[in-house]
């Protein structure tokens, strides 16, 4: 992975080797200028609509202390650094940075819960550990490299969190992070158009397990999910949680919408409670408090802990909003997360409930099929309204109001406001439903 850099002024060849002596002087990467700071080494990325070298002089004229670009067009002065790739010397920078450490480092993969779950392990960790993680959700072919770049020396434990929507992804930034734990919080129907089916699916997030058996590593596994089982066969280190049969045991206890985790230790249960809305996040609650105990953290500790966490950016947020009670969790949606999400509000007991539901995106060929199930689901019980938002619903007979998009929702909601209703807001990213919040 080793690429050759040249230095604009100087026709000397620098190693990735060299280049992290500069970035040690200068510790911090920007791949955007409008949030470079002075000092930052800025790396001049391209996409479809972008050319990333084009903004090489604008970075150091906004004090960049250097621009790392693959087009020498764009060389303006002795701070430019021309690479072949720029993405690629990116992630090799990260790969040598990461080499330098001798923690654990916990890879975070799966369909849903993985920010939520890097949240909650995070928020446990740095109970008692100096704990780097993941920003957000920055866990694809540029957040994984940003992420392991900010570690900085004296972190005691890293977390690196790992989206993929097709194969061979999660295998490509084992590379560069090196895991030495791992999870996968479950396989569901999500990208399936990327993965072509939910074997796809366990095929490209078991590539964490693929490479944490061929490297010795640990993982942390679920025992109520079966599948997760056969996956990880022949992984020596294997730390189980759950509600059965697994090392760390628990159940989940519903406080009206809110979770609580009775765990079992010593003999005794200890009631964990949480700011999480819905049973299903019960596995991510529990692979926190496994981790947890596993690393030595007491369990009053752990408890803490998670009591503080709250829950932000769309994901399980139990909201106030006049008379109303509202459930956001519209920061993505699959099949698995819409019937778990659906099937828990319905459960309470909660009055004049609404659906407020926008599309699911990146399902391909099963996008038709998917929305009738859910249609068919939501119909299975009774509702005070429900609002479905997207084209993946359009010329589905049903009885429910239906809009192309989230702005002209927003427009109806605003003339038909609810009152004293409890309302679940979910779909996917690209539906953008918490446009919906504020009509």
């Amino acid at each position: 992975m080793e690429g050759v850099l040249y230095f604009y002024t100087k026709s000397i060849a620098v190693d990735i080797a060299s280049l992290y002596q500069l970035y040690l002087q200068h510790p911090s990467v920007q791949t955007d200028t409008r949030k470079l700071q002075p000092g930052d080494i800025y790396f001049a990325l391209s996409g479809e609509n972008f050319d990333g070298n084009t903004f090489a002089a604008q970075a150091l004229e906004k004090g960049a202390s250097y621009a790392v670009i693959d087009n020498a067009a764009y060389a303006v002065n002795d701070k430019c650094i021309v690479v072949d790739d720029a993405l690629a010397t990116l992630q090799q920078l990260a790969r040598y940075h990461r080499q330098q450490f001798t923690i654990p480092f916990i890879a975070i993969t799966g369909s849903n819960g993985k920010t939520t779950t890097k949240e909650l392990i995070a928020t446990v960790l740095r109970s008692r550990f100096k704990t780097s993680a993941t920003e957000g959700n920055l866990n694809n072919h540029i957040g994984v490299p940003l992420t392991l770049l900010k570690i900085k020396p004296g972190a005691e434990m890293a977390i690196i969190e790992m989206g993929a929507n097709h194969l061979r992804e999660i295998a490509g930034y084992c590379e560069i992070a090196l895991p030495t734990y791992g999870i996968i919080t479950n396989c569901g129907k999500a990208h399936i158009e990327g993965f072509g089916g939910i074997e796809g699916v366990r095929k490209g997030k078991g590539e964490l397990y693929d490479y944490l058996r061929e490297n010795d590593g640990a993982i942390f596994r679920n025992t109520d999910l079966d599948y997760l089982a056969a996956m990880a066969h022949e992984i020596g280190q294997q730390i189980t949680y759950g509600s059965a049969n697994a090392e760390y045991m628990g159940r989940p206890v519903m406080n009206g919408a809110f979770l609580q985790v009775a765990v079992l230790t010593a003999g005794a249960e200890t009631m964990v409670s949480t700011n999480l809305v819905g049973e299903y996040n019960f596995p991510n609650v529990m692979v926190a408090i496994a981790v947890g105990l596993h690393f030595g953290i007491g369990i009053d500790a752990i408890k803490a802990a998670i009591a503080a966490y709250n829950p932000d950016n769309s994901r399980s947020q139990w909201l106030q909003k006049g008379s109303n009670r509202i459930i956001l969790d519209a920061y993505n949606a699959n099949p698995s997360s819409m019937k778990a999400a659906i099937l828990n509000f319905a459960a309470l007991n909660l009055p004049n409930k609404q659906l407020w539901i926008g599309g699911m995106k990146e399902m391909g060929s099963e996008e038709r099929n998917e929305h009738l199930e859910l249609v068919a689901l939501i119909a299975q019980y009774q509702w005070k309204e429900v609002i479905l938002v997207g084209k993946e619903f359009e010329g589905i007979s049903m009885d429910y109001t239906w809009f192309a998009n989230s702005a002209d929702a927003a427009a109806y909601i605003k003339t038909n406001p609810p009152v004293d209703s409890a309302i679940l807001i979910k779909g996917s990213r690209g539906s953008k439903m918490e446009e919906t919040l504020n009509p």
